[in-house]
């Protein structure tokens, strides 16, 4: 009897020892969801309040007609959301998130273009995959920036020809007049004057 008794414990263990290993295994191998809507709120009564005090312009849809991917993005914080294929250039897109350092050091160079050059070259800023988009609002309100912004929380900038290989952040899109991109510079600017070199490179704008 007491060998029986052993052997239905022995059997007892191994299954339990194995359900809480398929515990285990199911914790650490989550289902991470690709790129597409995201549920994270960036239009509510209290970012518009936030937004209020940045100063941050609301964003506004381009004339139509432009190569951009057909991909609608809220405003950050609230206002008009920007159908991306709306848009036609000269103009800069730059991708960034709060909680990125080479964003937070460029924003000064392209704050800085903007109130020089914005009526000529417009610039739009994209918080892109961010999820909390109260700091993002903190952060534009910390460094002083006045650009609109529009918010790609779920990725789905990523799900486009345009966009799907981004190395990393901050991202700078050079927009021409039929909406294209024709030039794109990654990892971040330190002065105005780079700006104003590559909008006239690559746009054939001369400021």
């Amino acid at each position: 009897m007491r060998a029986v008794a052993a052997l239905a414990a022995a059997a007892l263990t191994l299954a339990l020892t194995g359900a809480l290993a398929a515990c285990d295994t199911r914790q650490e191998s989550p289902i991470i969801p690709g790129p597409g809507p995201s549920r994270v709120k960036v239009d509510t009564a209290e970012l518009r309040a936030l937004k209020a005090t940045t100063g941050v312009q609301d964003c506004v849809p381009g004339p139509g007609g432009g190569a951009l991917p057909d991909v609608t993005l809220a405003c950050l914080g609230g206002g008009t959301s920007v159908d991306l294929s709306s848009l036609r250039g000269p103009m800069v897109l730059s991708l960034w998130f709060a909680g990125c350092a080479p964003c937070k050091q460029e924003m000064p160079a392209l704050q800085a273009f903007f109130e020089h050059h914005g009526d000529q070259v417009p610039v739009l800023g994209v918080d892109f995959q961010d999820q909390y988009p109260g700091s993002a609002l903190e952060t534009l309100k910390k460094r002083g920036v006045t650009y609109p912004s529009v918010a790609d929380p779920g990725g789905e900038l990523m799900d486009t020809d345009e966009f799907a290989k981004i190395p990393g952040l901050p991202a700078m899109y050079f927009i021409d007049r039929k909406g294209a991109v024709s030039h794109v510079e990654f990892g971040g600017l330190d002065s105005e004057e780079e700006i104003v070199d590559l909008v006239r490179d690559h746009l054939g704008v001369d400021l």
